[in-house]
């Protein structure tokens, strides 16, 4: 196993975002099209929190597999913004971080995502499961 192999071999470089702005529907939307759990908040160009699918299922009934009930999810949806529910306390990583580095800060915090950020542009997102699938192809 490589040691100093840095975060930007592993994370994701095509990150799916949210404008501020967006309703949590579209949220939901993007979750589900892209089968994605942790959306980067943008607002100017800058990134100011993390929304994950946990986040919604907390706020709503989005696990509801029913016609029916898609209606509750689009009222408690319109009832909060994406600022109220995302994570603000953002923690991000230069994507020079290794591997290492990133998977200590994983373990020690209650998130699973970091978001990559290089001279303050958003440059890619890594999940734990990003470092269990390198761990994997140690292996």
């Amino acid at each position: 196993m490589k040691k100093r192999t840095p975060v930007s071999a592993i994370m994701t470089q095509n990150v799916i975002t949210l404008n501020h702005s967006d309703d949590l529907l579209t949220a939901e939307k993007l979750f589900t099209k892209y089968h994605i759990r942790h959306i980067p908040v943008i607002k100017g160009g800058e990134t100011i929190g993390m929304l994950s699918y946990t986040d919604l299922l907390r706020i709503s009934f989005a696990d509801s597999i029913e016609d029916e009930d898609s209606n509750v999810d689009t009222i408690v949806y319109n009832m909060f913004s994406i600022e109220q529910v995302m994570a603000k306390n953002l923690v991000s990583v230069p994507s020079t971080s290794t591997i290492k580095e990133v998977a200590e800060i994983l373990s020690k915090r209650e998130f699973h995502a970091l978001p990559v950020i290089d001279d303050n542009v958003l440059v890619g997102i890594v999940t734990t499961t990003d470092l269990i699938n390198y761990l994997l192809k140690q292996y």
